[in-house]
This record gives C-alpha cells, structure tokens and sequence, in this order.
C-alpha cells in the first residue's frame, strides 16, 4: 500500500513540475518576442535563419535515427530476448 501512494504521489509530483515548466516556457515565450524581433529585424547576414535551419535539420535527423531504429519485424516483438538488443 505505501508503494502506491508512493507512486502516486511521485505522479503528482512529476505531472507538476511538467505543468510548472510549460507555463514557463509560454510566459518565457512571451516575454522573449519582441527581442526576437528585435534580433530577426537586425540580422542582416542571415546568420539566426542559417543557424534555425540548421537546428531543424538536425532534429529532423535525429528524430529519423529514432524512427528507423525502432523498426522491428515481428519475430522481433514476439522474441523473449527482445528488450537485450541494445546489448548486440
């Protein structure tokens, strides 16, 4: 019994501190656009909009590394030795 109310709490605790940190982000956000259009008014050698595009680039890459390393046959989800691949 106390490990559920562990564990709830801890959920509590987590699902918080996640709320917290988006109302963060928003009012940060918020506080931040007119300096970025301060920044983007200013940049005169494209050099934010070369450093965006890189930036989604390489989030694009890494979100296409995850995806094709989660490619499994199904023999592979069935196999009792499927949570070891990490290990080969």
């Amino acid at each position: 019994m106390q490990t559920l109310a562990a564990d709830i709490a801890a959920t509590f605790l987590d699902d918080a501190a996640a709320l917290v940190t988006g109302f963060g982000r928003a009012l940060l956000r918020f506080a931040m656009a007119p300096i970025d259009r301060i920044a983007n008014a200013c940049d005169i050698a494209g050099v934010l909009t070369e450093r965006r595009a890189t930036f989604r680039m390489w989030r694009k890459s890494r979100a296409r590394a995850r995806h094709e390393g989660r490619r499994f046959s199904l023999l592979g989800r069935l196999s009792p030795f499927r949570h070891l691949a990490h290990l080969t």
